[in-house]
């Protein structure tokens, strides 16, 4: 996608509110001659916000009367309230009148109000949330991370074509491996869901690098994991969790004596590097791949400069056009494997 794209920001999403968001929304505005910021919510509250914060000039405001809490029954809430500002914030792209939509919200709330108003790609059974996770020479994306707890083989499947065009046109990698997430690297190892899936991504013309276990995911076994939504949500969260008790433990050392301290002083220039490649707030967030229009959800927590990176993400996939990419891809999904050299 060519020209200016027009992302559209939930502004009522997030444990932070609307301070957070507008913030956000000025700082990607700023960051991103390209890009402008639609933000959509109580437009009182959101013009008083932004008074404070300053107009960048590509800021525009869309008002909606209700909105979803962060800890509401996901459906219901969005049934019930046709007027939140997931709702209003999405139609705007169904109507082509915004090119993406980025939420820091229920992320529920947000994949079923991405159902209502948007749709399923044709073919697509069940969408997908990823993300990105540090290895030690790149990342790996790992999907689904949330949005299906139950799944069959064959969303696997469709799991790892989604998988695939993401990390191909948004990561620049060019031919990406992808895995299967499993309690061992044989074949046949794993549970039914696991066991019967191997062979569909064997046989599919995805590069199909076999089983991945845990410890690999982080040693860049492969570019693209796919599991369902429950484990790979269960192993993100330990992952956020160790990552914190070890940032936690040196910074608990380096402070404990004079050579930690010294040792810290030297080190820090390393750590930060570190530390930013598992900083949630510069990866941006999670896109909801398989729906009908580029989606993505941030973090609750996010604070602006995590917003301004969930605009930036948003924006990213409109520019490459996932929802064609995935749907050309599924029409030869399941054609012959080319052996790769």
């Amino acid at each position: 996608m060519a020209g200016r794209i027009r992302v559209v920001l939930d502004a009522m999403g997030g444990d932070n509110g609307v301070p957070a968001a507008v913030a956000g929304a000025v700082q990607a505005v700023s960051a991103l001659p390209d890009v402008d910021v639609v933000l959509v919510g109580d437009e009182p509250t959101i013009a008083a916000s932004l008074g404070i914060s300053g107009d960048s000039g590509r800021l525009t405001i869309r008002h909606a009367s209700q909105e979803v809490g962060m800890d509401e029954a996901p459906a219901v809430a969005v049934r019930s309230r046709p007027d939140n500002s997931m709702s209003v914030g999405l139609r705007l792209v169904k109507r082509g009148e915004a090119d993406a939509f980025v939420t820091a919200g229920n992320t529920g709330a947000a994949l079923a109000a991405a159902l209502f108003e948007l749709g399923r790609i044709s073919g697509i059974r069940r969408p997908a949330l990823a993300t990105c996770l540090p290895a030690q020479d790149g990342q790996s994306l790992l999907l689904d991370i949330g949005a299906n707890t139950e799944c069959r083989p064959h969303d696997l499947l469709q799991f790892g074509l989604m998988g695939h065009v993401y990390s191909s046109r948004v990561l620049g990698v060019a031919s990406p491996r992808v895995g299967l997430m499993s309690n061992g690297e044989e074949e046949g190892k794993g549970n039914d869901l696991v066991k019967e899936a191997y062979p569909l991504l064997k046989a599919s013309n995805l590069r199909f690098v076999g089983n991945v276990e845990g410890k690999d995911l982080f040693a860049g076994a492969a570019d693209v994991v796919v599991t369902d939504g429950f484990t790979g949500n269960v192993l993100i969260k330990t992952a956020e969790g160790v990552a914190g008790l070890i940032v936690g433990l040196v910074r608990r050392e380096a402070k404990a004596s004079l050579r930690g301290q010294i040792g810290g002083a030297l080190l820090r220039p390393s750590l930060r590097k570190v530390l930013a490649r598992l900083d949630y707030t510069e990866i941006g967030g999670a896109p909801l791949l398989g729906v009908a229009g580029a989606v993505v959800v941030g973090h609750g927590r996010s604070q602006a400069n995590a917003i301004a990176s969930l605009v930036r993400a948003g924006a990213n996939a409109a520019r490459q056009d996932l929802v064609g990419a995935i749907a050309d891809g599924l029409r030869t999904l399941e054609s012959p494997r080319e052996e790769n050299p």
